[in-house]
């Protein structure tokens, strides 16, 4: 099996875009345990191929993802027969491997786009909010539906939403896990846009991501560093980090050439990062 290679991802090529499909259409994406050791695998290889620019996650079929598929709860029933400590150890190590396999989505030094039709549901919710943007289509719609199987979200909604959205709208969301509709969700700040239909929504999520393939590679994985730094640290903290970054990665040929390509009206062109790099 290739980095690439998954019984429920597919990974398609456009140039300097990659596009992540969850590819399980006729059980709504919902992730299945080969799900969450594929995601982080897929993004992480395609990270380190310098010739990807930036991805977009999207879904096969109807909906985008109907969240963890309940089979894979019922696979946790015989952990909880066991010592009471050994399965509560266990149990919490279970949900940092579930975790990592959306921090790979924030960790990645490419922006990824999640293309949102249809249900968005669940871990949905936890998956997007930590891609770097979200866009839907018109019938797209969402639930924090964790607290309907009597759990809080434990795989990032309740840690990332607050930061996305305001935190009191995140609150009345998760306690009570009502469905809401692409336009709320807009209205939020959730999505940033909303389309009439998967068509136009894949449409502008390529031209999306085309747009930021264009740009210099160092200064966008730069800016998404910065992103998420901010997102944690205070203000002096952030400034101090980026006047850093800057300092050490700013390159004055790419700002020049962006400047020249302004100034003409044509598109400048940036090198890739530099591919994989391995000791020995």
């Amino acid at each position: 099996m290739t980095t690439l290679d998954s019984t429920f991802l597919r990974v398609e090529r456009d140039g300097p875009v990659a596009l992540i499909l969850l590819n399980r259409p006729d059980k709504a994406n919902s992730m299945t345990p080969d799900f969450w050791a594929d995601l982080p695998r897929i993004v992480d290889a395609l990270a380190r191929d310098e010739s990807v620019r930036c991805a977009i996650l999207a879904g096969e079929g109807r909906h985008f993802t109907g969240g963890m598929d309940l089979a894979a709860f019922a696979s946790l029933a015989g952990l909880f027969q066991q010592e009471p400590g050994r399965a509560a150890y266990a149990m919490r190590d279970l949900i940092l491997s579930l975790q990592n396999a959306f921090n790979a989505l924030e960790r990645a030094r490419l922006p990824v786009i999640a293309a949102i039709h249809g249900a968005c549901v669940g871990a949905g919710i936890d998956m997007i909010t930590a891609c770097d943007l979200r866009i839907a289509s018109a019938d797209a719609y969402f639930s924090v539906e964790e607290i309907h199987i009597g759990m809080a979200a434990d795989v990032g909604t309740l840690q990332r939403l607050p930061k996305l959205i305001a935190p009191a709208v995140a609150a009345e969301l998760a306690y009570s896990g009502r469905r809401f509709q692409a336009d709320e969700a807009k209205a939020i700040g959730l999505v940033s846009a909303v389309h009439a239909d998967k068509e136009a929504l894949m449409d502008a999520a390529r031209q999306m991501a085309h747009d930021i393939a264009k740009r210099s590679p160092l200064a966008i994985a730069g800016i998404k560093r910065n992103l998420a730094y901010a997102r944690d640290h205070s203000v002096a903290d952030g400034l101090d980090y980026i006047a850093t970054w800057n300092a050490g990665m700013l390159r004055p040929g790419e700002l020049i050439a962006a400047v020249q390509a302004k100034m003409t009206k044509q598109e400048a062109e940036f090198a890739d990062l530099l591919s994989d790099r391995k000791l020995g």
